[in-house]
């Protein structure tokens, strides 16, 4: 006997809806990085300035940690053999989360794997049936899992918004019954956009609510605040009043994994309950020993920071009396808002074949009106390399009629 599911093609979706999205201009292509990622970088054969990659500050080819990475391979290998609860934590997984509370200024660090798997792991943890999560309407997709993997009720406010913010809690207040907990998430630096979230009137907000605040600061870090340290240090707040601050050692740190900063309850609560962190194998000693190295190189050589703004308010200020839209950003992420997804993709051919690499982003990582390219700083790229791009984007923004 034939079930009706055997006479069709259970998978002929997948290729429909994908070619549904190239026939859209919504399908990613991914270039080839072949060789180190820094700011003359070679791209499926050829050199091109580098201006797509979260490396700001060029930590992913620093000899420092280079040199750690060398030595823990020496030392304990290329595996931890085991998750965290087992047999993986080792000396250098606690070294590294002393060094990360001590250098956030806070009583606790946990490390995870990923910067999303924090998110979507701990999230679900701290609030349940009968809690609140309240979320920035730009907020990350890991964010979003996260809060969708958690049984909570769930509102989003107006992107940095604050009246709507304050909106929501009160309304939040009056719910019948009484809401257990209330947990307003937010990003930091806004990953598409490069704005920064009003982190302080989030705080006081929350205090007058009682609302806990969580923020992930994936793209603030080694970026924000003093020498670096994040949105935290930036605003001048303590981690008794931002409960989480979530980061990442995959963008300005140059390596790769995630990361909570809090309380010793927040980190004991955490280490116990968060399924991403219980049950993945965890950080690779190469990659712990390269990130406890980036926090000494962020400690002890301070100009790195200071040349990532020093290049990103020379260009931004290039590019915005060019006429290009860069939106609200106040970060070294600076979108060019070009509007169609033809024209984000057509801009970024162009500037590759000047020797430019920049990525299209498009629906659904932004709305459908709001297609660009994301530029983002790097501390190393010279004066002259910015003033070759800024001419290459005057040239083919006229061509396309951008600017």
């Amino acid at each position: 006997m034939l079930y009706v599911g055997a006479l069709r093609d259970p998978t002929g979706f997948l290729r429909a809806e994908y070619n549904e999205l190239v026939e859209r201009a919504l399908d990613w292509r991914p270039r080839t990085l072949q060789g180190p990622s820094k700011p003359r970088a070679l791209v499926d054969g050829k050199e091109v300035l580098m201006l797509c990659s979260n490396n700001y500050l060029g930590l992913t080819t620093h000899p420092r940690l280079i040199k750690a990475a060398i030595e823990a391979i020496e030392t304990y290998g290329v595996g931890s053999g085991a998750v965290r609860p087992i047999s993986g934590t080792m000396d250098l997984h606690l070294m590294l989360e002393r060094r990360l509370a001590r250098f956030k200024r806070a009583e606790a660090s946990l490390t995870y794997p990923t910067g999303f798997m924090a998110n979507s792991g701990l999230i679900p943890q701290l609030v349940d049936r009968g809690d609140l999560i309240v979320s920035d309407e730009l907020n990350h997709g890991s964010i979003i899992d996260g809060a969708r993997l958690s049984r909570a009720d769930r509102v989003i406010y107006k992107h940095n918004d604050m009246e709507d913010l304050n909106r929501v809690l009160e309304e939040a207040e009056r719910h019948d019954p009484p809401y257990r907990r209330i947990l307003i998430i937010t990003d930091g630096v806004f990953s598409m956009d490069g704005d920064i979230a009003r982190l302080d009137e989030i705080v006081k907000l929350a205090g007058e609510h009682g609302a806990m605040v969580y923020v992930d600061d994936a793209h603030g870090e080694g970026v924000l605040g003093e020498g670096g340290r994040g949105i935290v240090s930036h605003f001048n707040l303590t981690h008794k009043e931002v409960h989480v601050e979530m980061g990442t050692f995959s963008k300005a740190y140059g390596v790769i994994g995630g990361h909570i900063s809090g309380s010793e309850d927040l980190v004991k609560f955490a280490w116990n309950k968060s399924r991403t962190w219980l049950l993945s194998s965890s950080q690779p000693p190469p990659v712990v020993a390269a990130c406890i190295a980036a926090i000494d190189v962020l400690e002890t050589e301070p100009w790195h920071v200071k040349d990532l703004w020093k290049n990103t308010d020379y260009f931004r200020r290039a590019v915005q009396d060019l006429g290009f839209n860069t939106g609200t950003s106040q970060t070294p992420i600076i979108p060019l808002i070009v509007g169609e997804s033809e024209k984000a993709k057509m801009l970024s051919e162009r500037l590759y074949e000047r020797g430019i690499y920049v990525m299209p982003i498009v629906y659904p990582m932004v709305a459908r009106d709001k297609a660009r390219i994301r530029v983002q700083m790097h501390s190393q790229l010279s004066r002259e390399e910015l003033d070759k791009v800024i001419e290459d984007l005057e040239d083919v923004g006229k061509e396309l009629e951008i600017i």
